[in-house]
């Protein structure tokens, strides 16, 4: 019968490997770069002195320029509010805009990954740690790479381990019978566990699998439900993780694969054209100094026993017990213990699927932001590389930007209100050489708004540029023309929705902060159309604070709501724009959105499709 399953049938002999807790405060003693790493430590030094040096510097003349914007007012309380909201939100755009030119310059040398000629010689565990996870999508997943391994007769060296932490009998029963048929077919190892307590969620899954078995495999390597790897990609990582002994992490760049939605190929399209620009920015000048994301990535078993043993935070939820976000933290101590944390883009062969619709992502956002919020428990944590660090605030500010970005609109509104309708001091009681006059200055603020604008912008079209230029750009996906409507139509939609994700991401944070924790939950990962009335329920307080804002704007002056109406726009059309781009994309959308992989499928991705056909899932 599929639901009992057969423990010495369904796994390996154990091979236990030690993985002690330690708290946040204990840190290991690091062994002495190499010699011939030094050298590589300065290059990288130069590199993130250009990147912040410019970012700095970029930040100061913007607020310069918001100082001189905002005159007299800048003396006020809410100029003075106005101006640091300002300067600490333009300081990551800014950032952004340098690693991406420094990843636009570095993908026009065209770079490609590091491969050691020799090939790996120990086994390496290909780890999936599921939850509820649809156990087709798993089973469609796991097959074609399976088949890929065994097209590259590379079979043998990777034993997949299903790693279930499934509560209900049925889901799991369902999950064994597709690891069982996986073990009929020939080719590589499958074996399937089922935790008695599934504690510390994914992280705890990961640890225990470590525990009983790590010590028969150099590396280890994490697939989501929704992950497929290219063989020739998986051998080369193990290879390169045999052939550099101080290597504790090596991260690919995913990319998003199989979107049907509008949603989900806006999502796709996005991340083929802009991502890899802003991804070999990052590996740029990060160097060893890398991040984690959960999956997709190879990690050096013994380095991660010794290290990444995680203690559970103090306090209660949300913020204490069990750290939710944990690949971060586990870079960050990974790269504590003297290990190298390496994101390497250029690796390639790396995918996953998207989040059908934007209420799919903001649940799966939510728990995103919880364990962010989490890290600034753990930031201070004595040894972490400064680099380390930064990761984390970046991944904090990316949820606390949303409510500064509304504040510093509120605030924008409420000078312009004071000047508009305040009744002005010319003469104040105070000794003055001349009139007070509280002008804010409308033509350089239209500077200042259009210089913030192509500095987001940027990115984007860099991105576009190095993709126009690649091997694999315009000649799949239809031509030049195409490219650009598709860059237009992405541009166009993600400013539309842009305001809907950052008041969402506001009642989330306030939710988090009031004590509610975001559970644990499987994520929706097929496409399926939300109703429309669905689309309102979700976003009608989005168009409650659009009607607000747009009737402020207006009274002050219908130009200043002109100003505004992209993000008004956005909130007021929040409900059609979700039922819109929840639903399956149009023709017209789908040519405009094409990406490489549909044009000309890479193998692992046509083993897919050609299995999903196959078994009519």
């Amino acid at each position: 019968m599929d639901g009992l399953i057969p423990r010495a049938e369904a796994l390996p002999p154990e091979a236990p490997l030690a993985m002690p807790v330690h708290p946040l405060a204990h840190r290991p003693e690091a062994p002495p770069a190499p010699h011939d790493q030094r050298m590589g430590d300065i290059r990288i030094g130069l590199r993130r002195a250009l990147v912040f040096g410019s970012t700095i510097i970029l930040t100061v003349f913007a607020i310069h320029e918001m100082w001189e914007v905002l005159d007299d007012a800048r003396w006020t309380s809410l100029g003075a509010i106005m101006t640091a909201l300002f300067g600490m939100l333009f300081f990551w755009i800014a950032l952004s805009f340098t690693s991406a030119l420094a990843g636009f310059l570095v993908m026009l040398h065209r770079p490609r990954a590091e491969r050691p000629e020799a090939p790996p010689r120990g086994r390496t565990a290909l780890l999936m740690p599921i939850y509820n996870e649809p156990v087709p999508r798993m089973e469609v997943a796991l097959t074609a790479l399976r088949a890929s391994l065994d097209q590259a007769r590379v079979a043998h060296l990777f034993d997949i381990f299903i790693l279930s932490d499934t509560r209900d009998p049925e889901a799991r029963a369902a999950e064994w019978g597709a690891a069982r048929r996986l073990r009929e077919l020939p080719g590589a190892a499958v074996y399937f566990r089922c935790r008695e307590e599934n504690t510390h969620r994914k992280a705890g899954n990961i640890a225990e699998w470590v525990r009983r078995f790590g010590d028969a495999y150099g590396q280890f390597l994490i697939l989501d439900a929704d992950s497929l790897m290219e063989a020739e990609t998986l051998v080369a990582m193990a290879a390169r993780m045999e052939a550099e002994p101080r290597m504790g992490l090596l991260q690919t760049l995913p990319m998003l694969h199989g979107g049907r939605t509008l949603f989900a190929r806006l999502q796709q399209f996005a991340g083929h054209v802009y991502g890899p620009t802003l991804a070999h920015g990052l590996a740029w000048w990060t160097g060893a100094e890398g991040n984690y994301w959960g999956h997709n990535a190879m990690i050096r078993t013994r380095a991660f026993a010794e290290a990444a043993g995680l203690p559970e935070l103090p306090g209660r939820k949300p913020f204490g017990g069990q750290i939710m976000s944990h690949d971060f933290v586990e870079a960050a101590l990974l790269r504590r213990a003297g290990w190298q944390v390496v994101f390497d883009p250029a690796l390639g062969g790396s995918w996953e699927e998207g989040p059908p619709t934007l209420p799919d992502l903001c649940v799966r956002d939510r728990r995103w932001c919880q364990g962010n919020l989490q890290h600034a428990a753990v930031i201070g944590a004595p040894g972490l590389h400064p680099v380390s660090r930064l990761h984390m605030a970046q991944g904090i500010f990316a949820y606390v930007s949303a409510p500064l970005w509304l504040a510093f609109l509120l605030i924008a509104l409420m000078v312009g209100v004071q000047a508009r309708f305040v009744r002005p001091e010319y003469f104040p009681a105070t000794p003055v050489l001349f009139p007070q006059w509280p002008v804010i200055d409308a033509e350089r603020a239209l500077a200042v708004f259009a210089g913030t604008m192509a500095l987001l912008l940027a990115p984007k079209v860099m991105g576009a540029v190095a993709f126009a230029l690649s091997p694999e750009g315009p000649r799949r996906i239809g031509g030049q023309l195409r490219l650009l409507g598709g860059l237009v139509f992405e541009i166009i939609l993600s400013a539309l929705l842009s305001p809907i994700t950052m008041v969402t991401q506001i009642r989330q944070l306030w939710a988090i902060l009031r004590g509610r924790d975001s559970g644990w939950e499987s994520q929706r990962r097929d496409a399926g159309a939300w109703a429309w009335r669905e689309g309102f329920r979700f976003s009608r307080g989005h168009v409650v604070l659009g009607l607000i804002l747009f009737a402020i704007a207006y009274a002050m002056e219908p130009m200043v709501a002109a100003w505004m109406s992209p993000v008004l726009a956005g909130l007021l059309l929040a409900p059609a724009l979700v039922g819109w781009t929840s639903g399956e994309a149009g023709r017209a959308a789908r040519a405009l959105l094409e990406t490489p992989p549909e044009a000309r499928p890479t193998p692992v991705l046509r083993l897919a499709e050609a299995t999903r056909l196959a078994s009519g899932r």
